[in-house]
C-alpha cells in the first residue's frame, strides 16, 4: 500500500507540471497573436496552480502575467494586477539563485511609471483633473519613495473639486513628514547670457564641461508642508468642521513655531471662518517676523480699509507698493481707495440748487474730484503696465479721462477697452 501511494503522488504530481506548462504555453501564445482576452483567460486557470510550480517556473509565469494585463488600453485595475505581479517576481528573484526576469521587470516598472505621468499631465492639460489625480496615485503607488506624486494627486483632486480624497491624501502625507522642497540646479548660458534650470545636479555640471554655461547656483524651494496644512484645514471648514480646522494649524504650528507660512495658513482659515480679529492679529505677528513681505503689508491694507482706516489702509499699501513695486493688488487697491471717496463728493454735487452760491460749490467740488482722479490716476496706469488685459483699470481710466476733458487719452482707453472686450 505504501508502494502504491508513493506512485499515485508522483503521478499526481507530474500531471500538475503538465498542466502549469499547458497553461503557461496557452498564456505564451495568446500573447504572441497579442491576443490579451486569451492571455488573461489562460492565467486565470494557471492562477490555481500557481502554489505547486517551482522558482523557476513561476518566475516564468509571473512575467507572463504582468505582461497580458499591461498593455496598450489596459485599465488602471489590469495594470494594478500586472504590478502586482512584477512586485512579487522581483521580491522572488531577490532571495533566489537566478535573476532571469528581474531587470526586464524593472523596466516594465519604470515604463509603467512613465505612462502614468504622461497620462496624468495630459489629463492636466484637457482640465480633467480627476483622472490625473488617479494617475498621479497609481504613480505613487509604483513609487512609495516618489512622495511627490501622492501630493500631485491630493492638489489635483482639489482642483477636480473631490476634497474626501484629496483631504486622504494631505493627511496621509502629513502623517509621511512630507515636505516636499527640493534643489534645483540653475547655471547662466554663457550666450543669451540668462539663468537657466537644469533637471539635475549631473546634466549641471556636465554642461559647465562644455564652455556654454557658467556662474552655477543652486536654490532650495519653498517647503510645501504650510500649504498642506492649509488645505487640510480649509477643506475641514468648507465641510463645516471648524474644530478640526483649527486643530490642524494647532498641530503644524505647535511643531514649527517659528514658521510664517504656517502663520499665514491659520490667518487665512480664520478669516475663511469670519474671524477677522484673529486674521489681524496673526498677519501683524508675521509682518514682525517679516516686515519686508510685500503680501503681509498689502493684508493689513485691506483689513485697515475693511474698517473704514483710510489713513492705515494706505500706509499698508503704500509700504506693499514701495517693497514690490509690480505688486498690481496693491496698486489697484491704493487707486480704490483714493476713488472711494468720489461717492461723497458726487451726491453733495447731486444735491446742489441753481444759486449762484451753488454754483460756487459746484465748481469747487468738481475740482476736488479732478484731484482724486489725478491722484488715482498713475496707480491704475501702473496696473495696466502690469498686467495689460485688466480691463476694470481700462475701464475706470476711460471714465475718468472722459471726466477730466482729456479727449486723446479718453479715446485711447476707449480702443484698449474695445480690444479687450473682443478679446473675451
Amino acid at each position: 500500500m505504501k508502494t502504491k501511494f508513493i506512485i499515485a503522488a508522483a503521478l499526481l504530481i507530474s500531471s500538475f507540471t503538465y498542466a502549469q506548462k499547458d497553461e503557461i504555453k496557452a498564456l505564451e501564445k495568446a500573447l504572441k497573436g497579442s491576443d490579451f482576452a486569451a492571455a488573461k483567460s489562460a492565467t486565470s486557470a494557471a492562477d490555481a496552480l500557481i502554489s505547486n510550480m517551482d522558482d523557476k517556473t513561476k518566475a516564468k509565469y509571473l512575467f507572463l502575467k504582468a505582461q497580458a494585463y499591461s498593455h496598450e488600453g489596459s485599465t488602471d485595475e489590469e495594470n494594478e494586477i500586472a504590478i502586482n505581479s512584477l512586485n512579487e517576481l522581483i521580491e522572488m528573484e531577490k532571495g533566489g539563485k537566478s535573476n532571469k526576469y528581474s531587470g526586464d521587470a524593472e523596466e516594465m516598472l519604470a515604463k509603467l511609471l512613465n505612462d502614468y505621468l504622461i497620462s496624468a499631465n495630459k489629463a492636466i492639460e484637457e482640465k480633467n483633473y480627476l483622472a490625473a489625480s488617479k494617475k498621479f496615485k497609481n504613480a505613487y503607488n509604483l513609487s512609495k519613495k516618489d512622495t511627490i506624486f501622492l501630493y500631485y494627486a491630493a492638489s489635483t483632486a482639489v482642483n477636480a473639486l473631490d476634497y474626501e480624497t484629496s483631504l486622504k491624501y494631505y493627511n496621509e502625507l502629513k502623517d509621511l513628514g512630507f515636505d516636499g522642497s527640493e534643489t534645483r540646479y540653475y547655471a547662466v548660458n554663457n550666450e543669451t547670457q540668462e539663468e537657466e534650470l537644469f533637471g539635475d545636479k549631473l546634466l549641471r555640471d556636465t554642461s559647465l564641461k562644455t564652455g556654454q554655461y557658467s556662474k552655477p547656483s543652486n536654490r532650495r524651494t519653498d517647503s510645501k508642508r504650510a500649504e498642506i496644512v492649509k488645505n487640510i484645514a480649509l477643506i475641514y471648514v468648507s465641510n463645516n468642521e471648524n474644530d478640526k480646522a483649527i486643530a490642524a494649524m494647532k498641530d503644524a504650528r505647535d511643531e514649527n513655531p517659528e514658521d510664517v507660512g504656517l502663520m499665514l495658513s491659520e490667518a487665512n482659515v480664520h478669516l475663511k471662518m469670519g474671524n477677522k480679529v484673529k486674521f489681524k492679529e496673526l498677519i501683524e505677528e508675521a509682518t514682525k517676523r517679516e516686515p519686508n513681505n510685500a503680501e503681509l503689508q498689502f493684508n493689513l491694507g485691506v483689513l485697515a480699509a475693511e474698517a473704514n482706516d483710510v489713513e492705515n489702509a494706505r500706509k499698508y499699501y503704500n509700504k506693499a507698493i514701495e517693497l514690490d513695486p509690480n505688486y498690481g493688488d496693491a496698486q489697484l487697491n491704493m487707486a480704490v481707495l483714493i476713488l472711494e471717496g468720489e461717492a461723497a463728493i458726487i451726491e453733495e454735487m447731486n444735491g446742489l440748487g441753481t444759486s449762484a452760491a451753488d454754483d460756487k460749490r459746484y465748481d469747487q467740488l468738481k475740482d476736488k474730484r479732478s484731484a482724486l482722479y489725478a491722484e488715482a490716476v498713475p496707480y491704475l496706469k501702473r496696473v495696466l503696465e502690469i498686467n495689460p488685459k485688466n480691463i476694470d483699470a481700462a475701464r475706470t481710466l476711460m471714465n475718468m479721462y472722459s471726466a477730466l476733458g482729456e479727449t486723446d487719452k479718453y479715446k485711447e482707453m476707449q480702443a484698449l477697452v474695445s480690444e479687450l472686450e473682443a478679446g473675451n
